[in-house]
């Protein structure tokens, strides 16, 4: 197996991270990386904020749903989907005009834009934790950063046609501290020939069976089995909730209007 495979599949999220500051180095390494990922037309639909300020990461790990260990992460690196940058250059190089000329309108980007942006973003940030992990340095991706819209925009500065997509704390790992790797789910349930396979109740009782052993009858949702109890924690949860209503608001800059 060769150093680049080793390093994926022995990647675990880590929440808790060495005292030592990331050294600029390393951390141009990693960002390099994430700016070397594919990306849709080498367009790079995308930027990366890299937070070191104590405040603003304390400011952070309340609004991503109060997650402490955030605030403890040496380096934090906010992955947004932008296609301001391309739009400025369409205005500036008179792009409004020209279309005009053709008797067409000039429209602002779309939600299939933004899918795009987001996949950019996305690819780029698992290119920067691949790279973090072969250093030494480990990573949890914070997906919470698509929550309280109003309030990242203001706190990052951020544009028309920018979007916070994921987030991800940074950390060498503690010297002897090792986190055993989390089971997933079998091949056979995700990976199909040609076609999808959609999957019968036979299935998906053997595909959950492990996740089922984990429920705990004593629960503060009173649910009665792991599928009632997880689906209260994530769908029902006041964060999706959260998520949902800012992503909606987000999109409303996405739509395609005239310009």
């Amino acid at each position: 197996m060769n150093e680049t495979i080793s390093t994926i599949l022995k990647r675990q999220s880590l929440r808790r991270y060495d005292e030592r500051d990331i050294s600029k180095e390393d951390l141009d390494l990693i960002l390099k990386s994430a700016m070397r990922a594919p990306t849709a037309g080498n367009m790079m639909c995308y930027s990366i904020i890299i937070v070191k300020n104590n405040e603003t990461k304390e400011k952070l790990s309340v609004s991503c749903d109060n997650q402490p260990f955030i605030k403890t992460a040496p380096v934090l690196l906010v992955f947004l989907a932008d296609y301001s940058k391309w739009y400025k250059y369409y205005e500036s190089n008179n792009t409004k005009d020209f279309m005009a000329e053709k008797g067409e309108n000039f429209e602002g980007p779309t939600e299939a834009s933004l899918m795009l942006a987001t996949q950019d973003a996305l690819i780029a940030a698992e290119n920067a934790v691949i790279a973090a992990e072969s250093l030494g340095i480990g990573s949890c991706y914070i997906g919470d950063i698509m929550e309280n819209y109003e309030y990242h925009k203001e706190l990052l500065n951020l544009p028309k046609y920018v979007y916070p997509v994921t987030m991800i704390t940074l950390g060498y790992h503690p010297e002897g501290y090792n986190i055993p790797l989390k089971e997933r789910f079998d091949d056979e349930y995700v990976i199909f020939e040609e076609k999808y396979k959609e999957l019968d109740e036979d299935d998906i009782k053997e595909m959950f069976k492990d996740r089922d052993q984990l429920f705990v009858s004593k629960n503060k949702y009173n649910a009665n089995n792991y599928a009632q109890y997880h689906y209260n924690m994530k769908v029902k949860s006041d964060f999706s909730k959260e998520m949902t209503r800012s992503v909606k608001l987000s999109l409303e800059e996405w739509n395609g209007g005239k310009i």
